[in-house]
């Protein structure tokens, strides 16, 4: 017990020490922007199950690669909002309010809008690069998935999981989310399942350019100030 207790500590103890304390102090009002993310996707999901309401969440909302990309761009934001129908919406709910709560609390609240923002757009180009190599391709889609609506807010979840895990060292944690994707596409093979992974190489590239960046700040901050030459 006491070997669990200290790698779940290893684990996750950094990211609940930067959790914790915001929380503690402020309660909900540390997590303005989670709490808005999922209040406007339960307004939208109420609204496309209405028969009225359907077409207007498709207009502004739905992202599919047969879409030219100028439109699919201008939706692309408020899909990160926009629930799969076909699926229970409380989970959405709640994935969005733990990850992007987690999320504001340790990268900020624009820093984690950028992020969210890049792991979609990431699945949403990928079909189309997908549907372009052609199902022959390991990477390629069939052109029937041009027409299926890309992921909503899950992209945004596992790419944002995946981020906060590797930043704060929970990376056993982060490989069973990747080794969860990979699973999910190898199980049922579908459009959803490989945004996901693309968003997650997205985050994974990210990722790694920040780590170079910080090595390379932190090498100049060590390296030893030249002195002013000597004179003869």
């Amino acid at each position: 017990m006491k070997r669990v207790t200290r790698w779940a500590r290893a684990e996750w103890g950094p990211l609940y020490a930067t959790v914790r304390g915001p929380l503690l102090r402020r309660g909900w009002r540390a997590v303005p922007l989670a709490l808005t993310a999922v209040c406007l996707t339960a307004v939208l999901h109420v609204v496309h199950s209405q028969s009225w309401g359907y077409d207007f969440v498709q207009d502004v909302g739905a992202v599919r690669a047969a879409d030219p990309l100028w439109l699919a761009l201008l939706r692309t934001p408020l899909s990160l909002f926009v629930p799969a129908l076909d699926l229970p919406v409380w989970g959405a709910l709640a994935q969005l309010l733990c990850v992007f709560g987690i999320a504001e609390i340790c990268l900020g609240r624009w820093r984690t809008l950028t992020l969210a923002y890049a792991a979609t757009l990431a699945g949403t180009l990928y079909a189309r690069v997908g549907i372009w190599l052609g199902p022959g391709s390991p990477l390629g889609l069939p052109a029937s998935d041009a027409h299926v609506v890309d992921t909503g807010p899950s992209a945004a979840v596992v790419g944002l999981a995946v981020f906060l895990c590797l930043r704060h060292g929970a990376r056993f944690t982060a490989a069973a989310v990747i080794a969860a994707m990979v699973a999910e596409v190898l199980v049922k093979e579908n459009l959803a399942g490989k945004e996901h992974l693309a968003a997650i190489a997205a985050m994974l590239l990210l990722c790694g350019i920040s780590a170079v960046r910080h090595r390379r700040t932190r090498a100049r901050e060590e390296a030893p100030s030249a002195g002013p030459p000597r004179g003869p």
